[in-house]
């Protein structure tokens, strides 16, 4: 069924791109929510008095995705993270942690956007990420991992207080209880 698209909607298209999509998916996904209208000469028409409108809004995407290119590419991200005496990370870096990160200096990329080397980076040294921006547009940034151990505290060795034998272990404390008479039997007794 095709369908031009009232909205951007993730892994599909934009507003105003024309998609053939399964009639299922635009009869009970895009239609009721208004993300989409059934392809027809009359929308055809409503969305060629709105093409400045969105050509215009497409226009603004490039250009905050080249400056956020420019930014990202510029941007050494430096990650110090637990690890062992080897490299070994203890845990891992995801494209979340380092979506994190990112926010954390004022540039807002989504999680999803960010390709990590095998979906989780496990040990210290420097990766190139791949992120991706609008349309084709992509961004590479330089992640450096290091890791720190950290130092274990010696255990103090202690001695464990030692089980008493059963003969030698104190006995439960006693405790007494008064027996209440119960409140039918106490109405008998005083009649």
């Amino acid at each position: 069924m095709k369908v031009i698209l009232n909205q951007d909607v993730p892994n599909l298209g934009e507003l105003g791109d024309v998609k053939d999509v399964a009639a299922g998916y635009a009869r009970n996904f895009l239609l009721p929510r208004g993300q989409a209208f059934p392809f027809s000469p009359s929308v055809v028409k409503m969305f060629e008095t709105r093409k400045a409108e969105i050509e215009a809004r497409k226009a603004e995407k490039r250009k905050l995705s080249g400056d956020l290119k420019t930014r990202l590419e510029a941007e050494e991200l430096v990650l110090d993270m637990p690890a062992g005496p080897n490299g070994k990370l203890f845990g891992g870096v995801s494209n979340a942690t380092i979506a994190d990160e990112l926010v954390k200096k004022g540039l807002d990329v989504d999680r999803k956007k960010i390709e990590v080397p095998g979906r989780l980076i496990k040990s210290v040294g420097t990766y190139k990420l791949n992120i991706r921006l609008y349309e084709k547009d992509e961004a590479v940034l330089k992640l450096v991992v290091k890791g720190h151990v950290e130092k274990a505290q010696s255990p103090v060795k202690t001695e464990a207080p030692r089980r008493k034998r059963h003969e030698e272990a104190e006995p439960a404390p006693v405790v007494e209880t008064v027996a209440q008479p119960e409140p039918a039997a106490e109405a008998e007794a005083q009649e």
